[in-house]
């Protein structure tokens, strides 16, 4: 994070915002421009993403399905709106650490033997451990004992789209968020692959949000994807983790997605607009329309 709070003061927070007898060095200074960064991060990160996804990829006849709520796209980013500053605070106390020289981030290549072999199996290495660590929690606020205070909110969303993504109570999102913070006091990583990671591990949580249930045959033993944790937020007790089955697998709470085996959300609408289509009082209606000289063929 000190990459990203050094181009923001060389180019925006020093020439325009702090006195010049600030030092960009105080922790104080270093406390408010994160928090400013953060949030304003987390805000264009979550906007951009969801909305490509919730336009280019996401199905929308997903939203015809009963467990789909009124509204539930505006309800979506308002939950999000108002839980990421209150995310952001306790995630602010750990990039000051890292910014404070706690962790074990490291910025030139060369510093280690095999440096580049490192940073391959540390990118391989931080997708296992941040993957091990999210499955447990996860379903740690699945106990009857926080589930309604901390993780409920989340499994509003039975039929979630891409906006649902970073609607968590507060709490939950910063403890799944967690592990992705105690790696780099655990592991030496490379601050510009720490960066890349944390964009790219909140882009999965979009798509794990996104209702595209198509994965290559190849993976779909391998890889927890939307058809995964779509049937999490429908059936509850299943599937937790975040990129792989592994954990679930060891766990006992795999379940083989409903959508591989044709009885998913999607295949429920379109079942249920074929039973309403050709229902009698449907056909009736249909005939009506067609003496009438609707639902003509055109060319």
């Amino acid at each position: 994070m000190d990459l990203v709070l050094s181009a923001a003061d060389h180019y925006f927070f020093t020439p325009y915002i702090y006195p010049a007898a600030w030092p960009e060095d105080d922790i104080f200074r270093q406390t408010i421009s994160l928090l400013i960064v953060t949030n304003l991060g987390a805000y264009v990160l979550y906007f951009f993403c969801a909305t490509l996804s919730y336009y280019f990829v996401y199905d929308h006849s997903l939203m015809k399905h009963p467990q789909f709520l009124k509204n539930q796209v505006s309800r979506e980013i308002m939950f999000t709106v108002k839980s990421l500053p209150w995310i952001s605070i306790p995630t602010v106390a750990l990039f000051l650490l890292e910014l404070r020289g706690y962790s074990k981030l490291y910025d030139d290549i060369g510093e280690f033997p095999n440096g580049w072999f490192q940073l391959v199996v540390s990118v391989i290495s931080f997708l296992f451990f941040t993957d091990m660590l999210i499955y447990w929690i996860h379903r740690g606020l699945h106990h009857r004992l926080v589930y309604k205070r901390i993780h409920k909110p989340h499994h509003i969303w039975k039929i979630p789209t891409p906006f649902a993504s970073h609607a968590f109570h507060p709490v939950d999102g910063f403890l799944q968020s967690l592990p992705y913070h105690i790696y780099p006091f655990v592991f030496p990583l490379h601050k510009v692959v720490y960066l890349g990671l944390y964009v790219l591990v909140n882009i999965w949580t979009i798509s794990i949000h996104d209702g595209d249930f198509r994965v290559p045959q190849i993976l779909k033993p391998l890889i927890n994807g939307s058809a995964h944790h779509t049937d999490h937020h429908l059936f509850f007790d299943y599937n937790y983790g975040q990129y792989f089955t592994l954990w679930d697998r060891i766990g006992g709470s795999f379940k083989n997605p409903s959508a591989f085996e044709g009885k998913g959300p999607l295949n429920y609408v379109k079942d249920m607009m074929e039973e309403k289509y050709n229902s009698p009082k449907e056909n009736s209606y249909k005939n009506e329309k067609l003496s009438n000289g609707d639902f003509k063929k055109t060319k």
